[in-house]
């Protein structure tokens, strides 16, 4: 297998900053992120001026950038507030891969050797070697150090598909729903799995923004902050734009014949929020899910749709015609989806 080299300068990392004083942030990621292009885009709610070291390569992006973008282009159907503000990051990269990391995570250390992950370089390792969605490897991905197929794998199969999407994972703050937290907040995570698999086509799952890298040019438009859930004062479950983000993009990877791989890299995230709540903001997306989950498993895109763009912009109106009526929430994801495509290509023109 010929793996092709990812250049420095083919690589943007995006950092959703929600907190004023990224400074430890920065000075711990410091070896793993000086040699990059690093986008900073600062919470349009935060007030304070950031705290940023000296000696990164970066460009940050404020609310009145944002304002600028959305006046050029106007939506009312995305907002760029709190953690979907690393939407806007992926948006103003022109680079071929995006790395996203949260500044509430620092490096991971990997309970083997002690030393701290690269999780920039593990990132790119997934996405510059083939995934396998079309048949399960027991020894996880076989192109790794040390693994390869087992016995019986088809031959046929055995190049894999082009990987689009690296999803992460991280120590500490167990990545669990509010009702869990509430029940064991106690429980962390502090398995340190030393393993990378590819999620199987046709399989849903839920996606998180915190750790993770995919590459831009193919699956950008598909990377959408569609579903906002509103109530009193705009009250929104943090999480659902990543997980509707990620079954959205996982229905466009399937349909266009590409992969996915989950697993290393590791993060340490920080003990944050309060469970309880948490909850308050997040039962209604929990009851959304139960209607999300059987539709994103059925939905099927015609062979017309070639482009993230064409997914997106189909799937939008399958969201409209068989979810519209069951939530005005999802009419405002469906109409999302489709600014989300028209702002996409406006910013590249």
């Amino acid at each position: 297998m010929s793996e092709t080299i990812i250049k420095d300068d083919e690589v943007d990392v995006v950092i959703a900053a929600l907190r004023s004083d990224i400074s430890s942030f920065m000075e711990q990621w410091r070896p793993f992120f000086s040699r990059f292009h690093l986008i900073i885009v600062k919470d349009p709610d935060l007030q304070e001026d950031l705290q940023i070291p000296d000696g990164f390569d970066y460009h940050l992006y404020t609310k009145s950038d944002i304002d600028q973008v959305l006046a050029s282009t106007p939506t009312n159907n995305i907002e760029f507030s709190g953690y979907s503000c690393r939407y806007f990051g992926y948006l103003m990269s022109r680079k071929k891969y995006i790395i996203s990391i949260d500044d509430d995570c620092f490096p991971a250390k990997d309970d083997k050797t002690g030393f701290l992950v690269d999780a920039v370089d593990q990132h790119i390792l997934n996405l510059r070697t083939p995934a396998t969605p079309l048949f399960f490897n027991t020894l996880y991905d076989p192109y790794c150090k040390g693994a390869d197929f087992v016995r019986g794998y088809p031959f046929s199969l055995r190049e894999g598909v082009k990987c689009v999407l690296s999803c992460g994972l991280w120590l500490n703050l167990a990545d669990l729903d509010a009702p869990t937290q509430a029940l064991i907040p106690e429980k962390r995570n502090t398995r340190y799995v030393d393993a990378v698999l590819t999620v199987p086509k046709g399989t849903s799952m839920p996606m998180s923004g915190i750790n993770v890298a995919f590459d831009r040019e193919i699956l950008g438009p598909a990377w959408v902050p569609g579903l906002r859930l509103e109530g009193e004062g705009k009250v929104r479950w943090e999480t659902m734009e990543d997980i509707w983000c990620g079954m959205c993009a996982k229905v466009v990877i399937d349909h266009l014949g590409l992969g996915v791989k989950s697993g290393l890299p590791y993060v340490w995230r920080k003990e944050s929020g309060d469970a309880v709540e948490s909850l308050k903001k997040e039962w209604e997306g929990m009851k959304l899910m139960e209607e999300l989950v059987p539709f994103f498993q059925t939905v099927k895109l015609s062979e017309s749709a070639v482009t993230a763009e064409d997914c997106v912009v189909e799937m939008a109106k399958m969201v409209k015609e068989q979810l519209g009526s069951s939530s005005p929430l999802f009419d405002r994801a469906a109409d999302a989806m489709v600014d989300w495509v028209r702002l996409w290509k406006a910013i590249r023109s």
